[in-house]
């Protein structure tokens, strides 16, 4: 894997306090723990049409982005912060959940298609077709079928769930500063043998 250093970390998820917990909004739980856990403060920025924040990242300053514009319509705010500050598709990094891994997986990306995903699909879209930005894809589980996939990621997970999904996302933030550097084999291998 190249080893792209990472200028913009993106959490996806809904706004307002109705989808706080969904397993929708597990990129922008990632992005708020991973916020406080180097003392930035997301703040609204019309511009952006999202909330942004600075932090300092083992030396790299790193722009977080919650794009508040529903999940849809992510790629609005993401193309916004990356013509605004001149970064490119791969030295992004997108929080996202996963409903193709169990949870207690998550997982380093590079690139690649949606997968279904309507929130990468904007992004992928709104960058001209550029797909090679990275992704954390923080594993919510299936619900079985298709057909009950809407209602499933737009609801809670359980207790034990949303716990094992918190370890997850604190190992990920862990992983951080390997990430931001671009030692992105350090990173997976960390990440991906727990």
């Amino acid at each position: 894997m190249p080893g792209n250093t990472i200028k913009a970390i993106v959490g996806l998820g809904n706004p307002g306090p109705r989808h706080e917990f969904d397993r929708h909004n597990a990129g922008v739980i990632f992005l708020h723990h991973l916020c406080n856990s180097h003392g930035g403060t997301l703040r609204c920025e019309s511009k952006f049409f999202g909330e942004t924040a600075n932090i300092n990242l083992a030396g790299h300053e790193v722009k977080l982005l919650f794009p508040t514009t529903f999940m849809n319509h992510s790629g609005k705010s993401v193309s916004a912060l990356c013509k605004f500050f001149k970064i490119k598709p791969q030295n992004i990094l997108v929080a996202y959940d996963e409903i193709d891994f169990e949870v207690g997986v998550t997982r380093f990306k590079e690139g690649g298609g949606h997968g279904g995903h309507n929130g990468i699909r904007d992004i992928i879209s709104s960058l001209s077709g550029k797909n090679e930005f990275y992704r954390l894809r923080i594993g919510v589980g299936h619900p079985g079928h298709k057909s009950m996939v809407a209602n499933y990621v737009l609801s809670p997970p359980s207790k034990s769930e949303a716990q094992i999904i918190m370890s997850d996302i604190e190992e990920a933030i862990r992983v951080m500063p390997e990430v931001v550097a671009g030692k992105w084999e350090e990173a997976m291998k960390l990440l991906h043998t727990n």
